[in-house]
């Protein structure tokens, strides 16, 4: 490629790298904000939850049309469109004025987010498809950014929050999104394919579809909200997304090509990207407030709490780089999904006095199991499609992980809604589910992932 022969590997990375790092930094960093927040709006928790979501669902419900239009117009062209807008978003979000201003500059950031993650996986998978050892390095230390950077969020919200205000948190994205569209500006785009249409009609579907699902499930104990109103909600979406599938089978360019599901190996990787997504997503946002409302840390304790989910991922996504080169994809997927299934079990612990030293052990080992598992996981789907179709296929795996963290969050934090037990009933719930649909993956990785697959 010519940007391979211009530009270093380094160079490459790091700078794709960026979207990964201010998409995943807001992911976390927000949660551990979400008790100042609710005193400066005077928000319940079923804005707090709108707050962390608004973000996520954007980003899922358009994220499969950038995956098209990072095939169709450029990778390099959609990349830097997509920090523009993140950064302007952000610049909203630490200006907001209100509860409800906060929540659509959130949205507006996950359009960004959704612009710019399929992009920047794009370029990679372009600029390394005929090396595939550099391929899977690249994306182990692309996913290790990502990973490091949705770790050290709540310990970079406390300390915003300790010298500032949580509105630090949204402006410290600006010069980060700045560079990242001026370093790749030196970037040139890959094999473009102009003539593949935009689905239009299935993007709305599945945006009012994911939208009112994850609406009806926030607001289903909130107060003043009939429940037959939530209940349509609910019935909505299925409709919508069974109306989704539909369209999608019969389109000219569906943004979700339905033919990449008779992949099994992609399935199964998919279904883990879900798993590890809505497990961790609505963990950590649960733990945010158990670690303030319940274990009454302040803000920076609370942060601090945090530190070793950073130093897990740090170790593992080096870990998972040299079990790959050495094994492949089955060994690393595997051993990471029982790991983290270990360490989502020590949370069942969580009590109204639970000392740090027995969270501390599940927040080690949950991240290491997931830095081994997610660069694999990545990896194994860009490597299970053609070069042309990386764009959408890694607009398919993030879409469906930001839908099931959006998931996560909603059905955790709702069960969070109430005093300080009940939050910490909630921190062991959320331990325990994540716990199972881990061991539920392991199993499915075992018998589909198989010896003579280590290499794709």
């Amino acid at each position: 490629m010519t940007h391979r022969r211009h530009l270093s590997f380094g160079y490459i990375v790091s700078t794709t790298s960026l979207a990964f790092v201010v998409s995943q930094l807001d992911v976390s960093i927000v949660n551990i904000a979400l008790p100042a927040m609710a005193k400066a709006f005077s928000a319940g928790i079923s804005e707090l939850q709108w707050v962390a979501d608004a973000y996520t669902v954007a980003f899922a419900a358009l994220m499969l049309s950038a995956g098209g239009l990072s095939d169709r117009l450029g990778s390099k062209r959609i990349f830097q469109l997509g920090l523009l807008l993140f950064g302007i978003a952000s610049t909203g979000c630490g200006l907001a004025w209100s509860a409800g201003s906060l929540i659509a500059f959130r949205a507006l950031q996950g359009m960004g987010a959704a612009t710019m993650i399929p992009s920047s996986l794009s370029i990679l998978n372009q600029a390394f498809a005929h090396e595939p050892d550099q391929r899977a390095h690249a994306v182990a230390l692309w996913t290790m950014a990502g990973g490091i950077s949705i770790a050290a969020g709540p310990i970079l919200g406390g300390l915003f929050l300790h010298i500032s205000s949580w509105r630090m948190i949204f402006f410290v994205n600006i010069p980060i999104c700045l560079a990242g569209v001026l370093l790749a500006a030196k970037i040139q785009d890959g094999e473009l394919h102009p003539n593949r249409g935009l689905d239009i009609t299935g993007q709305l579907v599945w945006m009012l579809a994911l939208t009112a699902f994850i609406a009806g499930i926030i607001e289903w104990q909130a107060p003043g909200i009939r429940r037959s109103v939530v209940m349509a909600a609910l019935v909505l979406s299925v409709l919508l997304l069974l109306l989704f599938l539909r369209i999608e089978k019969r389109a000219r360019s569906p943004i979700l090509p339905l033919d990449l599901f008779r992949i099994p190996v992609f399935n199964v990787l998919l279904l883990l990207g879900v798993i590890v997504n809505n497990a961790y997503y609505g963990t950590v946002f649960v733990l945010s407030l158990y670690l303030q409302n319940t274990l009454h840390y302040t803000s920076i304790h609370a942060g601090l709490a945090f530190l070793p989910l950073t130093g897990g991922f740090v170790v593992s996504n080096f870990i998972s780089g040299r079990l790959m080169a050495a094994y492949g994809i089955r060994l690393p997927l595997l051993g990471g999904a029982l790991l983290a299934a270990v360490g989502y079990a020590g949370l069942l612990l969580a009590g109204t006095a639970t000392p740090y030293w027995q969270l501390f052990i599940p927040f080690v080992i949950i991240p290491m199991g997931m830095g081994i598992a997610v660069p694999a996981m990545t990896t194994g789907i860009l490597s299970s499609v053609e070069k042309s179709r990386s764009g959408t296929a890694s607009a398919v795996l993030n879409t469906i992980r930001q839908a099931a963290g959006a998931m996560g969050v909603a059905v955790f934090g709702a069960m969070a809604n109430g005093g300080p037990r009940n939050i910490a009933w909630a921190a062991r719930i959320s331990g325990l589910i994540s716990c199972g649909s881990l061991l539920l993956a392991a199993v499915l990785i075992g018998r589909y992932i198989r010896k003579s697959q280590n290499s794709i």
